[in-house]
């Protein structure tokens, strides 16, 4: 396991124990950022086929919604995954393992809420505005998510 293999250690005096424990308080910390923006895209998506004017969207519109509606299912199943897992997995002494999964996990989902979003920034100037500004749009978005969820970490790392 990768993450394994790339452990640089802990805190100062820090057990392996109290490290795997402190890990996985932050993971799980972080996924209270993510969720909440989730379910409220989610919320949205199942509100917008109700709507007059969705009669009126195109079929790339239509399919865009679809895959939205899909990348943000995606992204909300694997953000709450650790959470599940943790609890079907209680007291099994394997937190270890827990945290391996729920780090790849969590990665899995912010790249599939990266989509959505994309996709959402994608269908909203799709329906309001010129073909070139929706181009202009998608792009920006997709650049911003890589730059400040991708690159950043990266470059940090290295």
């Amino acid at each position: 396991m990768d993450e394994e293999r790339n452990d640089t250690g802990g805190e100062p005096n820090e057990s392996e124990k109290e490290r795997i424990d402190r890990e996985l308080i932050e993971l799980l910390n972080e996924l209270r950022v993510a969720l909440p923006g989730v379910q409220v895209l989610f919320a949205f998506l199942l509100a917008v086929p109700f709507q007059q004017r969705f009669a009126t969207v195109t079929a790339f519109q239509r399919d865009v919604y679809y895959g939205t509606l899909l990348a943000t299912t995606i992204s909300a199943a694997m953000l709450i995954a650790p959470s599940a897992y943790h609890r079907l997995n209680f007291r099994r002494q394997d937190k270890r393992r827990l945290l391996v999964h729920s780090n790849r996990l969590a990665i899995g989902g912010l790249a599939a809420l990266a989509v959505a979003m994309c996709c959402v920034v994608l269908l909203i100037t799709d329906f309001l505005f010129s073909t070139t500004l929706t181009i202009v749009s998608t792009a920006l978005a997709f650049t911003l998510f890589a730059v400040l969820w991708v690159v950043m970490p990266l470059w940090r790392r290295r």
